[in-house]
């Protein structure tokens, strides 16, 4: 990956964000593990304008997801005690089933892009390219105070278009704000 072209993602990365600025209706702080590898995210979201779908006392409804986080594998190379760190950069359309009101449970499910700054080589799981899809399926619960607490599985791999692709699956928990 040259230079000039980690300057254009990131350049593209933070004017999506700047563009978007004024409706971010929330932010949100994730941790998540898996292939002895911990990420460290912070994130930023902002509502579509209208639900997708409705019926009866609940709704399809979506946002947008920018992220950044940071990664620490403690076996790189597949090496123990060998630590591979990096960054990535995000942007996932999130789908949410949820009631009518904002408060309470729900289910969502969102595919997104994400820039590695580095490629992934950790417990014998290799990703070969920087750029990778990132699938999500998850759960929580958005309280009336604006607190929304869930847990996720998250899914990493570039789809097969170069090898290895051996994937990473990781379990995060994520605590957000609504504003």
């Amino acid at each position: 990956m040259t230079a000039s072209c980690l300057k254009a993602t990131v350049a593209m990365a933070f004017t999506l964000v700047a563009s978007a600025a004024f409706a971010v209706d929330s932010v949100a702080l994730e941790y998540g593990v898996g292939n002895k590898t911990g990420v460290a995210r912070v994130s930023a979201q902002w509502n579509w304008n209208k639900p997708l779908w409705q019926s009866g006392q609940s709704q399809l409804v979506g946002h947008w997801d920018v992220n950044a986080s940071h990664w620490k594998g403690t076996r790189f190379n597949n090496i123990p005690d060998r630590n591979q760190t990096f960054f990535t950069l995000g942007v996932t359309p999130v789908l949410r089933w949820q009631g009518l009101e904002a408060t309470g449970p729900y289910g969502e499910a969102g595919l997104g892009l994400h820039y590695f700054s580095d490629l992934y080589n950790n417990n014998g799981s290799q990703l070969s390219t920087h750029y990778q899809f990132g699938t999500l399926l998850g759960a929580g619960y958005r309280f009336s105070n604006k607190i929304d607490l869930g847990l996720r599985i998250q899914h990493f791999s570039n789809g097969g278009f170069k090898q290895p692709n051996t994937g990473i699956n990781l379990a995060v928990v994520r605590a957000a704000y609504r504003f």
